[in-house]
C-alpha cells in the first residue's frame, strides 16, 4: 500500500472500526441472553438463573466497557481524519450519530450501573427491567449507528445545496426508513445474537468438559443452544435480503462479490468456488449453480444481473454527465448563487445534479473535472470497480461459516431435546473452538460491506479519495501507531480478564438469607 494520507487515513479507520466491532456483537447478543436469563430467574425463583445472570453478566460487562471506549475513538476521526466529509454531510450524518451518543451514554450507561449495583437495592421486577433496558439500548444504539452507515451505502432524503456546497436533508423520515439501513440492521444484531450464542455455548462446553459448573452449564447452553438456532437462521435469511437490497441500490458490490465481469444471459448462475482475475478481468468458475444467482439477486428467472464491464460503461456515462453538473456548478458559483445565475445554467445544473460525484472521481487525476481527457474519465471509470478477489472470498468464507452455526446449533439443540446436553464430547470440543468463528464471520461481513463501497465514502455521491483532512502524511502514521499500541494492550487486558472470569466461574454460594433474591434451595 502506497503511504498517501488518503489510504493511511483507510487504514487507521478500518483498523480502528475492526477492533471496535470486536465488541459490538458480543454485546448485542448478551444483553440480550441476560435479560432472558433474568426474566427465567423471577418467574422461577430458582437462585441458578440468578447466578448465570450475574456471571454472564460480568463478561458481558468487561466486552462492554472495552467497546464503548474504542468506539469513542472512531467518532473523533470524522473530524481528525475526515474532516471534508463532515463537512459535506454533517448535516445528514450528524444527527444519527448524536442520537446514538445520547443511547449509549445516558441510556445504555445508566441502565448498565443499575444492572451492576442495584441486586440489593431493587425489587425483582425493577431489576429485570433494567436489565431488558440495557439490552433495549443496546440494540437501538446500533439501530442509529446502521442508520448513518445505511445512509453512507444509499444516500436517500439529502439533497446538495449549491449555495452551502453541502449535502442538506430533505426527508428525515427517508434516512430513517432507508431499505439499506434497515436490512444492515437486523442482519448486523442477528450475527451479534449469533456471536452471543456461540461464546455462551462454546464456555458452557468448556466447564462440561472440565466436570465444573454443570448445572449452570447445561442451563446456559440450553438458552444459547435455542437462541443461536433462530439467530444462525434469521442471518442467513437476512443477509439474503441484503444481497437483494444491494442488487436494486449497490449494483457493483454484487457483481464484484458474484465475480461476473460480463452481464450472462439470465438467470445467472451463482459461483461457488471460482478465482476472479482483476487484472485480466476474468473469473475462472469452477463450481457453479445454475440460475441460483438469479433467483437470489433477482427473485426472478428473466431478470438480468449486470457484469462489471457494463457497471462501468454505465458509470463512464455518468462521470461525462457529472462534468456537465460540475461546470454548470462552477459557472452559479462564479454568478454568485443560483438566483443571480442564468436559467439556462440551472436547468444543467438540476438535470445532472446526481451525476456529480462521479464527477468528483476525476479529482484524482486532473485539478478540474471540466480538462480530464478520454484517457482519465475511463481510469475513473474502471476505478467503480472495488477489489473483486476481496470481496468474492470474503463473503463466501462469511457464508460457509453462517451455514456450519446453523449446523452447530441445530446439533446442540437436538441433543436438549433428548436431554443429552453434555455428550458426545467430540461435540463439546467442536463448540469450544467455534468461539472465534462468529467474530471472523462478521469481520468478514464488514469487510464486504465496507470494501465493497469502494471508491465511494457516500456512495455516488462523494469519493472517499477527496473526503480526507489536510493532514501530512506523518501526522496519520503516528496516531496509526499510537492507535495500534493503545488497541493492542487494551486487547491484551480484556482478553485476560475475560479468561480470569472464565477460569474462576460463577459464585457458587447461595443468595444471602433475608435478601430479595432468596429463593427456595431448588434449582
Amino acid at each position: 500500500m502506497e503511504f498517501d494520507i488518503v489510504s493511511l487515513s483507510r487504514l487507521q479507520f478500518a483498523a480502528t472500526a475492526l477492533y471496535h466491532f470486536l465488541f459490538v456483537p458480543l454485546t448485542l447478543g448478551l444483553s440480550v441472553l441476560l435479560a432472558v436469563m433474568e426474566t427465567v430467574y423471577v418467574l422461577t425463583g430458582r437462585p441458578i438463573w440468578r447466578r448465570m445472570t450475574q456471571f454472564w453478566g460480568t463478561l458481558f460487562g468487561i466486552n462492554f466497557v472495552v467497546g464503548v471506549a474504542t468506539g469513542i475513538t472512531m467518532e473523533f476521526q470524522f473530524g481528525m481524519n475526515w474532516s471534508y466529509y463532515s463537512h459535506y454531510v454533517g448535516d445528514i450524518f450528524g444527527a444519527p450519530l448524536a442520537i446514538e451518543g445520547l443511547m449509549a451514554f445516558f441510556l445504555e450507561a445508566t441502565f448498565v450501573g443499575l444492572f451492576f449495583f442495584g441486586w440489593d437495592r431493587m425489587t425483582r421486577v425493577q431489576h429485570l427491567a433494567a436489565t431488558w433496558a440495557v439490552a433495549i439500548g443496546s440494540n437501538l444504539s446500533a439501530l442509529w449507528i446502521l442508520i448513518a452507515n445505511g445512509w453512507m451505502q444509499n444516500p436517500v432524503g439529502a439533497v446538495f445545496n449549491p449555495e452551502t456546497m453541502r449535502m442538506e436533508v430533505e426527508s428525515f423520515a427517508a434516512v430513517l426508513f432507508n431499505p439499506v439501513a434497515q436490512a444492515k440492521f437486523v442482519h448486523t444484531v442477528s450475527a451479534g445474537y449469533v456471536t452471543a450464542s456461540v461464546f455462551v455455548l462454546g464456555v458452557s462446553a468448556w466447564y462440561l468438559l472440565q466436570g465444573r459448573h454443570v448445572a449452570l452449564a447445561r442451563r446456559s447452553m440450553a438458552v444459547a443452544a435455542s437462541f443461536g438456532l433462530l439467530s444462525s437462521f434469521s442471518v442467513v435469511v437476512l443477509g439474503d435480503e441484503s444481497g437483494y437490497v444491494a442488487t436494486e441500490h449497490q449494483r457493483m458490490k454484487l457483481a464484484a462479490i458474484e465475480g461476473i465481469w460480463e452481464t450472462e444471459t439470465p438467470p445467472a448462475p451463482l459461483t461457488i468456488i471460482g478465482f476472479p482475475d482483476q487484472e485480466s478481468r476474468t473469473t475462472d468458475h469452477l463450481v457453479e449453480v445454475p440460475a441460483a444467482l438469479g433467483l437470489i439477486a433477482t427473485r426472478s428467472l428473466d431478470t438480468e444481473v449486470p457484469g462489471i464491464a457494463d457497471l462501468v460503461a454505465h458509470g463512464r456515462t455518468r462521470i461525462e454527465n457529472g462534468i456537465l453538473a460540475y461546470d454548470a456548478l462552477q459557472s452559479i458559483r462564479a454568478a454568485g448563487g443560483p438566483d443571480a445565475a442564468d436559467p439556462a445554467v440551472r436547468e444543467a445544473f438540476a438535470a445532472n445534479v446526481a451525476n456529480l460525484g462521479h464527477a468528483l472521481l476525476l479529482l484524482q487525476y486532473v485539478d478540474d473535472p471540466r480538462q480530464a481527457t478520454p484517457e482519465q474519465i475511463e481510469a475513473a471509470a474502471w476505478d467503480l470497480v472495488p477489489p473483486v478477489a476481496t470481496l468474492f472470498w470474503s463473503f463466501r468464507i462469511m457464508v460457509g461459516l453462517g451455514f456450519f452455526f446453523i449446523v452447530l446449533m441445530t446439533a446442540f439443540f437436538w441433543q436438549m431435546v433428548r436431554n443429552r446436553l453434555g455428550s458426545p464430547r467430540w461435540l463439546l470440543w467442536v463448540a469450544v473452538f467455534a468461539i472465534p468463528l462468529p467474530w471472523i464471520a462478521a469481520e468478514l461481513g464488514w469487510i464486504v460491506a465496507e470494501v465493497g463501497r469502494q471508491p465511494w465514502i457516500i456512495e455516488g455521491v462523494l469519493p472517499t479519495a477527496v473526503a480526507v483532512s489536510s493532514l501530512g502524511v506523518g501526522e496519520v502514521m503516528l496516531t496509526l501507531a499510537g492507535f495500534t499500541l493503545l488497541y493492542g494492550t487494551l486487547f491484551v487486558i480484556e482478553i485476560a480478564l475475560m479468561l480470569r472470569a472464565i477460569r474462576s466461574g460463577p459464585a457458587e454460594e447461595p443468595p444471602r438469607a433475608g435478601s430479595w433474591q432468596s429463593a427456595p434451595a431448588g434449582e
